[in-house]
C-alpha cells in the first residue's frame, strides 16, 4: 500500500508540473516522496556537504512519529524514527526541525504539558550518528503549563542555537490547566539558547517579552553572531517584523524590518524567513494592510543593522507562508502560497526580480501547512503536504544554465 500511495503522489505532482512547465526561467522535476500516507509538515535542511535532509510528521490511531530521511544520489534513504508518542501536540503551523552539526543531530517535536488544549513543551532530542537518539529533554525549563514552540534550531560554533516563543508569562497562577486560551494573561515572549549535543544548556536570554502569539521563528548565523528575526507585536496591536542582533557578546533591542503598519487583533500565523550569507542578510515575510495581502523581500548589507528598500512580490491574494534560500551573492529563491498554488521567484539585491513562476498546486487551507524549500548544489528542493493525497510533495527545481 505504501508503494501504491508513493506512486499516487508522484503522478500527481508530475502532471501539475508539466501543465505549468513551458518557458520557465528553470526546469521542474517531481522526485518521489519517502513518505508514505498520514503524513505532513515536512521539513528541509541541506548540510555542508550538500545531503539534503527531510523530516515528517507520520501519523496512526493512537501516535505520532518523527521520521527522517536523506537525498542522497538521487534518491531518498530509508526513513529513520527519530522520536513518537501518542501526547504530541501536532500543529499545521508548528512543524518540528533537525539541525546538524558536524556528526551531531538536535531534532525537536510538541508534547502535550497538561489537559490544556493550549499546553505543551519543547521536547528534543539528540544524536551522534543519526540512528541512536536521545532520550527527548524540554528546552524550556521554566515548568509552566504554557505554551511553548515554534521553534528554530542552527548550528552554531560547535553548539546548537534554539529560538522558540515561550508562553510563561501568559498563564495565570491556577489557571494554567484551563481549556483554551481563558487562562492566558501576560504576552508570549521570545527567548533562545544555546544547547550542546548533549542537551546541555550554556547560555539562554529573553529577546523579546512581547511578540505575536503563534507565527514562526526564523535565525541565521552572520560573522558578527546570530540574529533572530519574528513577528513583533506593540500594545498597539501592530504586528510587524522585527529583528535581534547578536552583537558583542550582547543582543540588540528589537528593531523593525520594514514599517507595515499592520494592526490585527489576533496572531496571522504566518511568520518571516530568513537567511545570511556572510553580512548579507535577506528576509521574506507577509503582510495585510489596508485590505490588501503582500508578500515581500528585503536585504541587508551589514549583517541587519540597516535595510534597503522593500522589495513587494505579490499584491494578489496570496497566503504568505514564505521561504527563501540565497541562489547566490546577488540573489535570492522566495517562495510563497497564491490562491491553489506554490509560487516562486528569484529576486536580485538589486531589486529586480523575475515573474513568479509555478512550482506546483497546493490547497490553501491550513491542513497544508508551510511549504519548505532548500538549497543543495545549483538545484532546489521543494517540499509540501499535499491535503488531497495525505502526504507529502517534493519537488526539484533546477535554473537554466546551471547544469
Amino acid at each position: 500500500m505504501k508503494w501504491i500511495s508513493l506512486f499516487l503522489l508522484f503522478s500527481v505532482v508530475a502532471c501539475s508540473v508539466k501543465r505549468g512547465q513551458s518557458n520557465l526561467p528553470w526546469t521542474l522535476e517531481a522526485l518521489p516522496s519517502p513518505a508514505g500516507s498520514d503524513s505532513s509538515e515536512p521539513f528541509l535542511l541541506t548540510s555542508p556537504d550538500d545531503t539534503v535532509s527531510m523530516t515528517w510528521v507520520q501519523k496512526s490511531d493512537t501516535a505520532s512519529a518523527l521520521l527522517w530521511s536523506r537525498f542522497k544520489e538521487n534518491q531518498w534513504t530509508e526513513p529513520i524514527t527519530i522520536a513518537s508518542g501518542n501526547t504530541w501536540f501536532v500543529n499545521w503551523a508548528d512543524y518540528p526541525a533537525l539541525a546538524i552539526n558536524g556528526n551531531n543531530l538536535l531534532a525537536h517535536f510538541l508534547d502535550k504539558s497538561s489537559g490544556s488544549d493550549y499546553s505543551y513543551d519543547v521536547k528534543v532530542t539528540g544524536s551522534s550518528d543519526g540512528k541512536k537518539w536521545s532520550t527527548p529533554w524540554k528546552l524550556n525549563d521554566d515548568g509552566k503549563n504554557a505554551e511553548h514552540g515554534f521553534v528554530t534550531l542552527l548550528p552554531y560554533g560547535q553548539d546548537f542555537l534554539a529560538v522558540w516563543l515561550d508562553g510563561r508569562n501568559t498563564v495565570m497562577e491556577g489557571m494554567e490547566n484551563m481549556k483554551g486560551h481563558d487562562g492566558h494573561h501576560g504576552a508570549m515572549s521570545l527567548r533562545a539558547a544555546v544547547i550542546d549535543a548533549a542537551g546541555k544548556k550554556r547560555n539562554e536570554w529573553e529577546l523579546d517579552n512581547k511578540t505575536c502569539d503563534c507565527c514562526q521563528t526564523s535565525a541565521a548565523i552572520t560573522p558578527q553572531g546570530p540574529v533572530v528575526v519574528y513577528r513583533d507585536r506593540s500594545d498597539e496591536e501592530v504586528r510587524d517584523i522585527s529583528i535581534v542582533r547578536f552583537v558583542d557578546q550582547q543582543w540588540t533591542k528589537p528593531v523593525s524590518v520594514y514599517a507595515d503598519n499592520w494592526k490585527i487583533n489576533g496572531c496571522p500565523v504566518n511568520g518571516p524567513r530568513v537567511v545570511a550569507r556572510g553580512n548579507a542578510l535577506a528576509v521574506a515575510w507577509f503582510s495585510a494592510t489596508n485590505d490588501s495581502t503582500s508578500t515581500s523581500v528585503i536585504f541587508s548589507s551589514d549583517g541587519g543593522a540597516s535595510f534597503g528598500e522593500r522589495i513587494q512580490l505579490s499584491n494578489a491574494k496570496t497566503s504568505g507562508r514564505v521561504d527563501i534560500e540565497w541562489v547566490d551573492d546577488e540573489g535570492v529563491m522566495v517562495s510563497w502560497i497564491e490562491g491553489n498554488r506554490l509560487l516562486a521567484t528569484q529576486v536580485q539585491t538589486d531589486g529586480s526580480k523575475q515573474e513568479p513562476q509555478v512550482i506546483g498546486s497546493i490547497s490553501n487551507s491550513r491542513s497544508s501547512g508551510f511549504p519548505q524549500m532548500t538549497k543543495s548544489g545549483n538545484e532546489f528542493i521543494f517540499a509540501w503536504t499535499d491535503v488531497e493525497a495525505n502526504g507529502i510533495n517534493v519537488v526539484k527545481v533546477t535554473p537554466l544554465g546551471s547544469r
